[in-house]
């Protein structure tokens, strides 16, 4: 599976953004999508995932309420819209997947196997 990300850039406080990632390679089975960030002197965190069965979602405390993944299967593609962004949400954000994701491990950044590029977001006036 490789991944291909694009978005990103500069926004102001309060403003919004959408990060987009398409896959090449097989989608089935238990595949799920998600977008790891990696902010300056923090840990890197999964930020959001989907599972491409069901549609089951996960998102880390700070993007609940403010961010929304979702995905076009047709199109092997998932989009991370991110809204009311604030300087904290500031990160490279990396898309990942995996084809074997099982719902409790979804938050987990070492059980995705694939990566790509990193992209990154900056949120500053």
């Amino acid at each position: 599976v490789q991944l291909q990300a694009f978005g990103g850039g500069l926004v102001q406080p309060g403003g919004s953004l959408r990060l987009s990632c398409a896959a090449s390679g097989r989608t089935d089975g238990s595949y799920a999508m998600g977008w790891s960030r990696q902010a300056p002197g923090k840990e890197s965190e999964i930020v959001a995932a989907i599972r491409w069965r069901g549609g089951s979602t996960y998102y880390t405390d700070s993007a609940k309420g403010r961010f929304t993944i979702s995905r076009d299967s047709a199109k092997k593609t998932v989009y991370l819209q991110m809204n009311n962004l604030g300087p904290e949400d500031t990160a490279v954000y990396y898309c990942v997947a995996d084809n074997a994701m099982i719902l409790s491990s979804m938050g987990m950044r070492s059980m995705y196997k694939y990566w790509g590029q990193g992209t990154l977001v900056t949120v500053s006036s």
